[in-house]
């Protein structure tokens, strides 16, 4: 029998305080002191970027409470960055030396009611900023590398539930949770992205709709918005819109071949694309086994062999000069017999085809794969998500519609801090890039002339990366990107 003995003396396993807990005290009364000591060269990176100035120039807000969007816009982009959720949240630029790095931090109630203030139209002007701040951005940070040679726009829609009675513009609609379709109440968000095969996936457009909406609805005049977008980005090269099976349509196809890109969109299973796929010969499937297993919803199990094949197809034929003729590829995955181990064994295969519709200039795999990988965007909404997005706070919709905007400003900022940062922080999440980098204490100390010093923690585990950011973003001007 073994038998094993547990040492006494001090515990070792566990962190403890080296005080009496009587000897501790707290109190908050340093001056000097700030929490978010990253927002100093994030900051300095969107002042860099025009931020300020760019919403001065083109948001013209009527109302009395609309004055002064250079300032009080790149405070609600500074709060989300630093972690707010909601109006109030914002409260947390106001604190300690605060005061003494950033100049103009207003209420949260100055910034509730500058929202409310929005219309429509002055929520299109902040798109219009968003989209020349990402320019700007991609021009001083490496935030899509590649991006000349071959770039992806991802456009999908996101239901987000809302709970108060009175949120203008909510309904239900349909989401997806935990694989499960679901009737929501809340508002509907299109969103596209632009990323890269070395890059993470930054907003190169956003539009708030009513709860009800259908998720193609307005996606035509949305892509021809998004791709202009990624090439003002500087994504010169070969660029592919990536689209689920809600906006398989000939408008939203149509929408893409005219921006000169291509589209890459996940057919719903009709009877005109099941005589296709029956007609494949038996030998034109080519097997395939993926890197990594992926999680088959259907079949509720990890999956990872499957075929491939490709035919020609037309598509939306029952339309008026709207027919698109281009590629099938179709990937079929076995359906496993799930009552093979209780003895009813198969008397034939079964299979589940996925099938996209594209005119993707690379080979049948390489183009099967790059459709796959559309499910990078559910990584932005999962960052908005813990992040911004958790809540759409006013019960103004051209309020929240301004709010998902500077959203977009926020994980763009923190999407180039992070390639300033390293290589590493150039695909992490948000919420990693504002706990390492952002999120980060320090004491501040004025000397000579108005010269101003950071004091940080000692032996931050991040140190290095923090430098190359603080240095990138508040150094002299690097050669653009």
């Amino acid at each position: 029998m073994l038998s094993f003995q547990i040492p006494s003396g001090e515990d070792t396993s566990q962190v403890r305080l080296l005080h009496d807990l009587a000897k501790i005290h707290a109190t908050f009364d340093d001056p000097n002191l700030v929490s978010r000591a990253g927002l100093v060269p994030v900051m300095a990176l969107a002042q860099r970027a025009g931020l300020g100035d760019l919403a001065g120039e083109h948001v013209r807000i009527a109302r009395r409470c609309g004055v002064n969007p250079q300032v009080k816009v790149p405070g609600i982009v500074a709060g989300m960055i630093g972690g707010a959720d909601s109006i109030d949240d914002l409260d947390l630029l106001r604190h300690g030396a605060m005061g003494a790095l950033f100049g103009g931090v207003r209420a949260p109630s100055t910034l509730g009611s500058f929202l409310r203030s929005f219309t429509w139209g002055n929520v299109l002007q902040l798109g219009k900023v968003s989209r020349l701040v990402l320019g700007e951005l991609a021009r001083r940070a490496p935030l899509l590398p590649s991006k000349d040679v071959l770039a992806f726009v991802d456009i999908d829609s996101q239901q987000k539930r809302v709970y108060g009675h009175k949120k203008q513009g909510a309904g239900f609609g349909h989401t997806k949770i935990q694989g499960k379709s679901l009737l929501v109440r809340g508002l509907n968000a299109l969103v596209a992205t632009i990323s890269t095969p070395l890059g993470a996936p930054v907003i190169a457009g956003i539009r708030l709709r009513g709860g009800t909406a259908n998720s193609a609805r307005g996606a035509a005049s949305f892509v021809a918005g998004a791709v202009p977008t990624a090439r003002a980005a500087g994504c010169t090269g070969t660029i592919v819109v990536r689209m689920d099976s809600a906006f398989y349509s000939a408008v939203a196809c149509g929408a893409v071949r005219r921006t000169g890109a291509f589209f890459s969109v996940t057919v719903a299973m009709n009877p005109h694309v099941r005589a296709a796929i029956a007609a494949i010969p038996g030998d034109s499937w080519t097997p395939i086994r993926y890197p990594r297993a992926i999680w088959d919803d259907q079949l509720r199990a990890w999956v990872s062999d499957a075929e491939v094949a490709e035919v020609p197809y037309t598509a939306f034929t029952s339309k008026k000069s709207g027919a698109i003729t281009a590629r099938l590829i179709v990937r079929r995955v076995r359906d496993l017999n799930r009552q093979a181990a209780a003895g009813q064994d198969e008397l034939f295969d079964v299979w589940r085809y996925h099938a996209v519709f594209t005119d993707s200039p690379f080979m049948m795999l390489q183009a099967e794969a790059q459709h796959r990988d559309h499910a990078i965007v559910e990584q932005v909404l999962a960052d908005w998500a813990s992040g911004p997005l958790a809540h759409l706070p006013s019960g103004s919709f051209p309020a929240n519609a301004a709010w998902l905007a500077l959203a977009a400003i926020s994980h763009n900022l923190l999407r180039a801090a992070g390639a300033l940062a390293s290589l590493a922080y150039g695909k992490a999440r948000g919420a990693t890039i504002r706990a390492d980098l952002i999120d980060v204490a320090a004491r501040i100390a004025r000397h000579g002339r108005g010269h101003i010093t950071l004091h940080l923690p000692e032996e931050w585990h991040h140190e290095a990366e923090w430098m190359n950011l603080f240095e990138a973003a508040t150094g002299p001007p690097a050669r653009a990107a």
